[in-house]
């Protein structure tokens, strides 16, 4: 798809005002986020997703369209496992309840402006290198293999460990242990002081980069146009922070997401390891087309939506069951024969 320079800036000024309007409109205030609060916000943000796919189909081509949905669904889905760590990072710096909004807004934002980089990155080196192809197609692999041994390991973090980056910036930058409401600096007894605030979004910040080392190449994978790309993980990521009121509690029942996670990225990556062979050989090797992988995406999130809720029910009723039984067994030993 050949973009414009001036749709580009269009399309950046564009999201500014989508995102300063969610701001204005529902963030400045800090509050606690109700259910219907974060789910009217995360109907807008997929509406205004599903336009911008619309758009494409109109103004642009099927295949573009085609592309930006794969790629938005593909790096919402990843997104949602992004919301495990969000969930242990904001139990670890005990954010109140009702600064978690802002800290995810700004943190998705830093997120957002590190990931524009990473694309630059990622789209030079695919037009330069053919065999980038093959280097993110086996990362991928090797990613899908790591989430399922995890999963089937039965690995569950249940408190988040600070990376070298974060424990480094805490030794380094003149800090205070006490909230502030949202200040991010603070001065005390005449030194400037960095307050939670500040320190807990760059830890969602840098948490989700490293989330991007995965989803860049996995989008790469289904379109090699930096708009596209682009476009995709912006609308995927400005509805992340309600996505995480809406669904947080219900993250605990995606008992089977890892493994749908693994699975698209596996085929993602057999994907882009038969596109560089396509691209690099002259054998004949088949080509995954755009509609067989949005079938595969969709496909593998609703059969791990239904496993994981199903299996999450059965789960609930057998502790239900077994609770009950050692009631009525405590009841039953005290009870005078």
């Amino acid at each position: 798809m050949n973009v414009s320079t001036t749709m580009w800036v269009l399309t950046v000024v564009g999201l500014c005002v989508l995102v300063a309007a969610d701001f204005f409109i529902g963030g400045r205030k800090p509050h606690d986020v109700s259910i219907k609060e974060a789910g009217i916000w995360s109907a807008v943000w997929i509406a205004l997703a599903t336009l911008f796919g619309a758009g494409l189909l109109i103004w642009g081509d099927a295949q573009a369209s085609g592309e930006f949905f794969a790629g938005y669904v593909t790096e919402k889905s990843l997104s949602v496992d992004n919301l495990f760590v969000f969930v242990l990072i904001m139990a670890k710096f005990a954010v109140p309840s009702i600064y978690q909004q802002r800290v995810l807004m700004i943190g998705v934002l830093i997120a957002l402006v590190l990931r524009a980089v990473f694309i630059a990155l990622g789209a030079a080196a695919i037009n330069s290198f053919a065999w980038v192809f093959f280097l993110f197609g086996a990362f991928l692999i090797w990613t899908a293999w790591k989430l399922i041994q995890e999963a089937r390991a039965g690995e569950q973090d249940e408190e988040w460990e600070e990376g070298r980056l974060m424990k480094a910036v805490e030794r380094r930058l003149p800090s205070t242990d006490q909230w502030h409401g949202t200040k991010m600096f603070v001065r005390e007894n005449g030194k400037r002081l960095a307050t939670p605030m500040l320190i807990v979004m760059l830890a969602i910040g840098v948490t989700d980069l490293l989330f991007a080392v995965d989803s860049i190449p996995a989008i790469f994978g289904l379109t090699q146009d930096p708009y596209i790309v682009f476009t995709a993980n912006a609308f995927a990521l400005m509805g992340l922070r309600q996505l995480y009121f809406l669904i947080a509690g219900l993250l605990k029942k995606l008992v089977h997401l890892s493994y749908g996670l693994s699975v698209i990225l596996a085929f993602i990556g057999v994907k882009l390891v038969l596109h560089g062979l396509h691209e690099t050989t002259s054998l004949d090797v088949p080509e995954v087309s755009l509609p067989v992988s949005l079938g595969v995406i969709f496909g593998v999130l609703v059969v791990t939506t239904v496993t994981s809720l199903v299996a999450s029910k059965r789960t609930e009723r057998a502790e239900a069951e077994a609770k009950a039984e050692a009631e009525g067994a405590s009841m039953r030993s005290r009870t005078p024969e």
